[in-house]
Order: structure tokens, then C-alpha cells, then sequence
């Protein structure tokens, strides 16, 4: 379980982590307009596993899912590695490329919430402790990913990378064929009547419209940062890839960090400074110029750090005004394939930092903007809105959306948001 949220990481940043071999001329020579929509099909099948996928597991149980989810993984490597001899040829490459992106989104929406259940159902006595180490492993896995680019690539032989996440895939797979991963919720019916459906409420679209400026403020690290960086900073590949590698760290440790601080800084008031974090972030990244690459890195890291708390916060305060996590991680998944190639890095680069600037500014003033909201409430803490049955009765379906195994926060508990929901990809 602990080793598949560690292969899970290292796969999902596979693609952003060899964007400078994916644009180069001398390898497959993608414009940025191209390397943007490529990540569309990932974030459509990732969200398609994501509904899909408890309905999944309660008609064939949680452990078929997950190796299903790891099939549709492997098969993205491998498409992605049968990719490299046809990279001279953008009509042949190109395809393989989609349907790998597709194939990998499918595949992490299937398999990283069957995780966190294996979590919570195989360690009872330390479900917060199991999670959270979950989570982690699966962001050391984002970091790696980088690493073993940089070390590739200086070797000459990209494609190592997708090589050896499609054999750790394979032998995670034919060792999990054998356990039994049996969890208690396997095809369990939900307690209580169906909700009906209800009018959504005004405030959910204002925390939709922040999860989708978070989702483009992400993406911009995460997937552009490495181009920003050799581009424009004029960075090696190793320290392009560092950056990235910085980036997801920081996202990592902010997370842990930020639980455990949760007793001596409130959440409300992490909500509202990390934003700035971002801001500041994007605003140094357009004030650098050529040659800073190592202070590049550090601003990637300062990104990673602003962005680490925000979504487990956004869902956290969502889930306990609105009982939509659901949803949101779908706004959050929307807010990713944006497309810096309308302000094209390689000859444009003051234009792309500007735009980041600005949606940092956005971002920062949406979370002002609601975070009034979180005010009410004994001590500071949120207010809980608790939907009801047709019937009038209390809100009982555990799953709480459809298509989601969701756990209920307790009010105001960042380190219970983080630890279910604090892997980098929603």
C-alpha cells in the first residue's frame, strides 16, 4: 500500500518532469499550446475515475479498482515509452502521447482513493497516522520523479524514467494480485435513505471559482515550471529539474507542516496568508531574469510552500459549510489544463510571468474575498451546515457525494484535512 502511494508519485509527475525533453527541437519539439492540451485528456479521465470509482468498487470491490488502476498506469508508461521512437514524427507521437495522459489520469483517479481507504481500513488504531504517511510517501514520489530525470537525462537515456515506473507498476502488480486487500466498506450499501437533490447553495461557486484558480495556480508550477526555467533563467536541465523536484517538496512538507502547527496557527489564518505566499511566488518569478537560476528554485519552493495547505483548507471549510468535497476536487481538476501557450514562453516570457501575477493576485484575493466565512462559529471556527433527507432528517449517507468515499472533518481540523486529503493531485 505505502510502496503504491510512492509509485503512484513518481508516475503522475512523469510527464511534467520530461517537459523539457517533450518541447525540445531535438526530441519531440511540442509548442507550449501542444504540451498544454496534452494534459487535458488526464484531467477529464481523472475525474471520470474519481465519480466513477466508488460505484466501481461497490460492484467488484476496492481490490479489483486499485489494480485496475495500476493496469491503466502501466499502460500509460508504456505508451509513453512506445512514444520515444516516433518522437521525430509529431503525427505519430503525438496520439501516443494523449492516449497516455488519458490512461494515466484514469488510472491515478482509480487507484489513489481506493489508497486511502486501504489506509484507514488496515491501521483502525492510527488511521490519521497511516494517511498522512500515505500522503507523504506519495509526495516523496513527486519529488523523485525530478531526480531521476535529471539523472537520466545527464546519461542520455530519457525514457529510463517511464522504463522504471512501468517496472515498478509491473511488480507492484503481480505482488498485489496475490494479498488479499480485503477493506470492511467493499461493496457495502450506503447507511440511511438517498439524499435528494437539492438547490446548490450561492457560496458553493464561490468555493468552485477559488478551487479553480487554486487548480491554475498549481499547474502553473507544477507543469510549466521547468520550461520557465530553462527558458527563461537560462537554468540546466538538472537545476530546471530541481526546481520541480523544490516545488512538490515544499507541497509535501507545507502539508505535514502545517497539520502539525494547526494547535498554535489556526487554520483560518493559514487560509488567508498562503495565498499571499503564491502571490509573492509568481511576482518574483517575473522579476528574475536571465541566469538566476538557483533563485529560481527557491521561489519554486516558495510556491510549492503556498500552495501545500490551501486545497485540504478549501475542502475542509467546503465540507463543513457545504458537504461538497466532491465537487470541488472536480473545480480544482477544471482549473488544470490552462494553456500558458496563449503567452508563449519561448518568445513571450514577460507576457506569461505578468499573466501569472495576475492570477496569483486573483487567487489571493478570492481566499479574502470568502474568508469572512470561516469567522463564524465558537473560538473562530466554521459554522457547520449540515444538509438534510427528504425527510427532514439529519444528513446519514457516510459517502456524502456520490462517486466518493469521503470522510466527515471534524470542525476546524486541518490535521484531519490534510492527512485524508493531502496528496498533491486531487
Amino acid at each position: 500500500m505505502f510502496t503504491a502511494a510512492l509509485v503512484q508519485g513518481i508516475v503522475l509527475v512523469t510527464f511534467p518532469a520530461a517537459s523539457t525533453i517533450l518541447t525540445s527541437p531535438g526530441h519531440y519539439g511540442l509548442s507550449t499550446r501542444l504540451y498544454g492540451a496534452m494534459f487535458v485528456p488526464q484531467v477529464v479521465l481523472a475525474i471520470a475515475g474519481s465519480l466513477l470509482g466508488a460505484r466501481l468498487a461497490a460492484r467488484i470491490g476496492n481490490k479489483r479498482v486499485y489494480l485496475l488502476g495500476l493496469t491503466l498506469s502501466l499502460t500509460a508508461m508504456i505508451l509513453l515509452l512506445a512514444s520515444a521512437p516516433a518522437q521525430a514524427t509529431l503525427a505519430a507521437a503525438y496520439p501516443l502521447l494523449l492516449a497516455a495522459t488519458a490512461f494515466l489520469g484514469a488510472g491515478f483517479g482509480l487507484t489513489v482513493p481506493v489508497l486511502n481507504t486501504f489506509a484507514s481500513d488496515f491501521h483502525p488504531s492510527g488511521v490519521d497516522t497511516a494517511v498522512l504517511a500515505l500522503n507523504a510517501l506519495l509526495g516523496l514520489g513527486t519529488v523523485l520523479a525530478p531526480v531521476f530525470v535529471a539523472i537520466f537525462v545527464g546519461l542520455g537515456v530519457w525514457w529510463a524514467l517511464p522504463a522504471l515506473a512501468a517496472a515498478l507498476l509491473a511488480a507492484l502488480l503481480l505482488a498485489s494480485v496475490r494479498l488479499p486487500l480485503r477493506t470492511t466498506a467493499a461493496g457495502r450499501p450506503a447507511s440511511g435513505p438517498r439524499p435528494g437533490r437539492a438547490r446548490i447553495p450561492a457560496r458553493f461557486w464561490l468555493y468552485a471559482a477559488f478551487a479553480v484558480l487554486y487548480g491554475i495556480c498549481e499547474t502553473m508550477n507544477g507543469n510549466w515550471s521547468q520550461l520557465e526555467m530553462t527558458r527563461q533563467l537560462h537554468a540546466s536541465a538538472s537545476q530546471a529539474s530541481l526546481a520541480l523536484a523544490a516545488f512538490w517538496g515544499m507541497v509535501t512538507v507545507g502539508r505535514v507542516l502545517f497539520a502539525a502547527a494547526d494547535r498554535w496557527l489556526p487554520a483560518r489564518i493559514t487560509f488567508r496568508l498562503l495565498p499571499f505566499a503564491v502571490a509573492a511566488a509568481f511576482l518574483l518569478t517575473g522579476s528574475l531574469s536571465g541566469h538566476q537560476a538557483v533563485a529560481g528554485i527557491g521561489v519554486f519552493a516558495l510556491a510549492g510552500l503556498g500552495c501545500s495547505a490551501i486545497l485540504p483548507l478549501t475542502i475542509s471549510f467546503a465540507q463543513e459549510q457545504l458537504l461538497t468535497m466532491g465537487s470541488l476536487i472536480i473545480f480544482t481538476d477544471a482549473g488544470t489544463p490552462v494553456d500558458p501557450g496563449a503567452a508563449d514562453i519561448s518568445t513571450h516570457g514577460a507576457r506569461c510571468n505578468a499573466d501569472l501575477g495576475i492570477v496569483a493576485n486573483a487567487l489571493h484575493l478570492a481566499g479574502i474575498s470568502f474568508g469572512i466565512n470561516i469567522e463564524n462559529g465558537d473560538g473562530g471556527r466554521v459554522a457547520q451546515y449540515i444538509p438534510s433527507e427528504p425527510d427532514r432528517s439529519g444528513h446519514t449517507d457516510p459517502r456524502l457525494a456520490e462517486g466518493f468515499q469521503v470522510q466527515v472533518f471534524r470542525p476546524g481540523e486541518l490535521r484531519d484535512a490534510i492527512r485524508h486529503y493531502g496528496s498533491p493531485i486531487r
